[in-house]
């Protein structure tokens, strides 16, 4: 799949056929928007392209919330529905203050040719969010392309949204999400050095920094770590770290049985159960105790 970031890098396509959004998470109602507009790639023999925003509309206008995938996990997941690129516009005030009329001049028709638009149900776009669905017929009438919205999919009789996952990691619902989203939420990246305090009351962790502003989960979790090629149980805790007063948020995993070295080692932590949320303790042999008991926690679920 073809990243292309910002339209300064966009090169005219003759035809393409377009979906907008910003797929966090890339759930099952985005899988099932994403497999129609490769269907109709293929019946067309036109690229497929996704077009969303960096940052996210909401974000620029101080609304920001916690996102489910980071980039790379977006663009793995992207990539194996069999999209052939994806178009990362840059949201600034210039954009924000682009008409819904212009947005689809400009850049469906003068650069991407589009013959084939699908959008949900619910998308809104253009200064004021008032480009809709009807505006799009209305120039798909004038300008000879389909336009397609898609209904909402449900799961468990609630319809599968970005919002409604995050409600559900805050309440712990990992089962309900991992139905959402078709597969187990989890968060990926680089184990760093951390300050090595977990070593000074024997439980050592390996560190993967959050980037991300807003977590999407916090507090303690039994996960099980992907990490070199096998599966590794263990306890998570990922938040601030209020009784050695951190200030940003780490993930930190405890593993059980787990002696290596693996800095720098790509890992994917999976999130099982929530054991408890996170807190400050008065003193570091507190703070060891509850280890112990979250550890022993972890071990019952996976035993």
């Amino acid at each position: 799949m073809n990243v292309i970031r910002g339209l300064h890098n966009l090169k005219k396509y003759p035809g393409s056929v377009v979906t907008i959004g910003n797929f966090d998470g890339v759930h099952i109602g985005h899988q099932h928007i994403i497999s129609r507009l490769v269907e109709k790639s293929k019946q067309l023999g036109l690229p497929s392209i996704i077009i969303s925003f960096s940052p996210t509309p909401q974000s620029f206008f101080g609304r920001e919330s916690a996102t489910l995938s980071n980039f790379k996990q977006k663009h793995r997941l992207l990539e194996k529905l069999g999209l052939d690129a994806h178009l990362i516009i840059k949201f600034d005030a210039q954009l924000s203050k682009l008409s819904a009329q212009d947005f689809i001049n400009e850049i469906l028709l003068k650069k991407l040719g589009v013959r084939f638009c699908l959008i949900g149900d619910d998308f809104r776009f253009g200064a004021g969010r008032m480009g809709d669905f009807k505006l799009l017929k209305d120039f798909a009438q004038q300008h000879n392309f389909e336009v397609e919205n898609t209904q909402s999919i449900l799961c468990a009789s609630c319809r599968a949204s970005s919002s409604k996952i995050r409600e559900l990691l805050s309440q712990g619902e990992f089962n309900s999400v991992a139905k959402m989203l078709g597969r187990e939420f989890s968060i990926s990246g680089k184990i760093i050095h951390g300050k090595q305090l977990g070593r000074t009351i024997n439980f050592p962790t390996i560190n993967v920094p959050i980037k991300r502003n807003i977590s999407p989960v916090l507090g303690v979790f039994a996960v099980q770590v992907d990490l070199l090629g096998k599966l590794f149980n263990g306890v998570c805790n990922i938040g601030k770290r209020p009784t050695v007063n951190g200030e940003n948020i780490l993930l930190e995993v405890f593993l059980f049985d787990f002696n290596q070295d693996v800095y720098g080692e790509f890992s994917n932590i999976i999130f099982k159960l929530k054991i408890r949320d996170e807190q400050k303790f008065d003193s570091f042999d507190q703070l060891k105790e509850q280890i112990k008991l979250d550890t022993q926690t972890a071990k019952d679920f996976f035993n």
